[in-house]
């Protein structure tokens, strides 16, 4: 990804189309797409592609050869269908592991059409949604960051989408037939948008109305002065229920009163697939009940994750790519506090990747001498982040460790940090980014008081006393 640095100088610009024209009757990001597609530098996005396309084709073969089940579209298809007929939700059971429907009702009407398709064909559709809205969320990753420059966003597009399969999170949300990058794709394209726009914030509500994960986000609109988009989030989400309540009327009242709040229903929260602070708990403490441990962490985590987030943000005028810092605080934090977070909720690594990248990016075209804006720590600390980290999400790691039955509370302390990969990632980005914050605020009380003594006659050169009338007088004292 560094080649996609903001030096390229292979690019070319196009004009933008006159009014009247359809591509300006699309709506603004896809108008924004169209003119990154007519600028890009033909002999890098082409190179790009191909190497995107190989990548796909690689990842074909091993995907054939892990016959993927794709088990979790299984159960989409049998909400969708219980639904169309008439069934009791929640009760319904399906595959040989008897996996129970767990999202809301609203999410249950939203997949009906999926009845409608055979199986094979369901999985090839789902597949190629799936790498579309991959590469859509590479996109707005990139939108997001800003980085890197438009031109060169197609070329970014097709790295994702080729790259991206093999991310652990990526490569599980596409062997089971998971939806996590299709809500990650309505946050990002929400949180991307203006905030003067009357709608934003009606993708988040969607998000959590399929999952409620996705309303913390809501939440830290709210805390971070965003108050409009936020109700219309909230508005959103609780439109859903009323459509899901007004339709399924005892299934709403069995998932919102009772079910929601039965975590074993999703699975058990000890195992090695979830990569939440309860999971990290449970496997520590060699428990299946750390409530109150967990319940305290968490607390923490949250307050402090959305501090961080909403202070970013504040700063966000002349903190280096702040909302996406933001963002991925919030996104992480959500993440490390839900009570299960299986490691395909993990697809956030994407503009997590991309972020740190950007970081690489802008600290390589630094000129030579100059020191790196957060320290002096060695000018490719970005560059060794962003590959490390890449690795890390494409290592499986966590899947190395015993992880079978009652054997996820016995991995003995040495695999720990193994087993709980994702979550000690998370907090550690969460850390780095309370550290840049706090580094940043300290910079900005810095220039403000040597701004302060300037202003004062005699303190330009930093003197503590000011000679005045052959008196010497404190300094900071009125001298009138």
């Amino acid at each position: 990804m560094t080649s996609l640095g903001l030096d390229a100088k292979d690019g070319g610009t196009s004009a933008a189309p006159p009014s009247g024209t359809p591509a300006s009757r699309l709506p603004a990001f896809l108008r924004t797409m169209v003119a990154a597609v007519r600028e890009a530098p033909r002999r890098r996005t082409l190179a790009a592609c191909w190497v995107g396309l190989g990548s796909l084709l690689l990842y074909a073969v091993v995907r054939h050869l892990a016959h993927v089940s794709m088990i979790d579209m299984v159960v989409y298809r049998a909400e969708g269908g219980a639904v169309a007929h008439g069934h009791d939700l929640y009760d319904l059971r399906v595959t040989q592991y008897l996996l129970p429907a767990t999202y809301p009702p609203f999410a249950a009407m939203l997949f009906t059409p999926t009845g409608w398709v055979s199986v094979p064909l369901l999985r090839i559709l789902v597949t190629g949604a799936n790498l579309v809205l991959l590469g859509a969320f590479g996109y707005l990753s990139a939108v997001l960051v800003g980085w890197p420059r438009r031109a060169m966003r197609p070329a970014l597009v097709f790295l994702v989408t080729g790259l991206g399969v093999w991310l652990e999170p990526v490569f599980t949300t596409l062997r089971y037939g998971q939806i996590n990058l299709l809500l990650g794709v309505l946050v990002l394209y929400d949180l991307t948008r203006p905030d003067s726009r009357r709608s934003k914030g009606i993708a988040i509500g969607l998000a959590a109305a399929i999952k409620i994960t996705p309303g913390l986000f809501a939440v830290y609109l709210l805390l971070s002065g965003r108050v409009r988009a936020a109700v219309t989030a909230g508005l959103s989400c609780l439109a859903t229920m009323v459509i899901g309540a007004l339709v399924l009327p005892h299934a709403s009242f069995e998932f919102w009163t009772d079910d929601l709040y039965q975590t074993s229903r999703v699975g058990k929260e000890y195992i090695v697939d979830n990569q939440s602070l309860r999971g990290v708990l449970d496997r520590v403490l060699h428990t299946t009940h750390s409530g109150v441990s967990t319940l305290l962490l968490s607390a923490v985590v949250a307050v402090f994750g959305l501090a961080v987030a909403v202070g970013i943000h504040r700063q966000s005028g002349s903190f280096a790519r702040a909302r996406a810092w933001s963002v991925l605080c919030c996104a992480i934090t959500a993440l490390l506090i839900s009570p299960i977070s299986w490691t395909h909720h993990w697809v956030w690594c994407v503009p997590l990747v991309v972020l740190l990248f950007a970081e690489a990016a802008h600290e390589r075209a630094l000129p030579a001498g100059h020191p790196p804006p957060t320290g002096g720590a060695p000018r490719r600390r970005w560059r060794v982040a962003a590959v490390l980290t890449a690795l890390c999400f494409c290592s499986f790691a966590m899947w190395m460790v015993p992880h079978k039955g009652l054997s996820n509370l016995r991995i003995p302390y040495l695999l720990q940090p193994v087993a709980a990969l994702y979550p000690l990632l998370g907090l550690g980005f969460l850390l780095l980014a309370g550290e840049r914050l706090r580094r940043h605020r300290r910079r900005r009380r810095r220039r403000s008081s040597t701004t302060h003594r300037a202003s004062v006659p005699g303190q330009e050169s930093g003197q503590g006393p000011v000679q005045a009338q052959g008196l010497l007088l404190p300094a900071g004292r009125d001298q009138a």
